[in-house]
């Protein structure tokens, strides 16, 4: 079964050829850039289904062919890299990346790392789970609309660009109008795993979700509620309906 196409960025050749040939083994169709200068021509002739990027490239560096692609893509990227701080980790999601893999790492996590992003996303269903006959295609909040499906985000008709994890939050925030979420409440849903201490990543996934949605909108979307959370702003707020 054809899972998709992977782009795998890794300037050594063994690693993109050892990442390609056990992908491929599960179903992945599987395409190969050694440098930045190179990845940056495939990504703007054709599409992916998920990136695996190395930071550290020959010619264009990692961050940069992140920020390049954000300009105009919301294609879940996955980062590689041997630096293991939090800070390192920290900014990589800041400039749009879904996950971050430490080298070395072990394939199967790879592969569990990868599947885990295109659930959380809504490209790849679950097994043997369709989308209900009655669940709505269509989230919106005034001129806000997500569509599920196509798994894209619009203000006015015109596209929102959001990594996979930002456009689960703001599913959830949509499907909950009248909600007010916690950190826990966010992490648990999006991440999927316990909230166990405060590392920045909710802060850094929702700054992102607001300063994209407020300069597509004009206005804030999500409101902080202190000392409880976050919720969407509702219809009296800035004049729209969420639905």
């Amino acid at each position: 079964m054809d899972k998709g196409t992977i782009l795998v960025v890794e300037d050594h050749k063994d690693i993109s050829d050892m990442l390609a040939a056990f992908l491929a083994e599960h179903g992945y169709e599987v395409e190969c850039a050694y440098d930045g200068r190179e990845a940056s021509a495939f990504l703007k002739e054709k599409s992916y289904t998920i990136i695996l990027m190395d930071l550290m490239l020959p010619y264009k560096s990692g961050d940069l062919l992140i920020e390049e692609l954000r300009t105009h893509s919301d294609t879940p990227v996955i980062c590689l890299s041997a630096k293991s701080g939090i800070e390192t980790r920290l900014e990589v999601l800041k400039m749009g990346a879904d996950d971050y893999i430490l080298k070395p790492f072990d394939l199967d996590e790879v592969l569990v790392r990868i599947e885990v992003v295109l659930r959380r996303g809504g490209i790849l269903k679950e097994h043997g789970k369709e989308n209900g006959s009655n669940s709505p295609l269509i989230l919106s909040c005034g001129e806000l609309k997500l569509y599920l499906e196509e798994h894209r985000v619009e203000y006015e008709g015109k596209n929102v660009a959001l990594t996979a994890k930002e456009m689960q939050l703001l599913q959830l925030f949509l499907e909950h109008p009248a909600k007010t979420f916690t950190k826990e409440n966010l992490y648990e849903s999006v991440w999927q795993n316990t909230y166990c201490y405060e590392d920045n990543t909710i802060n850094v996934h929702l700054s992102n979700l607001r300063n994209k949605l407020k300069k597509a909108a004009g206005h804030n979307y999500i409101d902080t509620v202190w000392g409880i959370g976050y919720r969407l702003k509702g219809e009296q707020e800035h004049d729209t309906g969420c639905k």
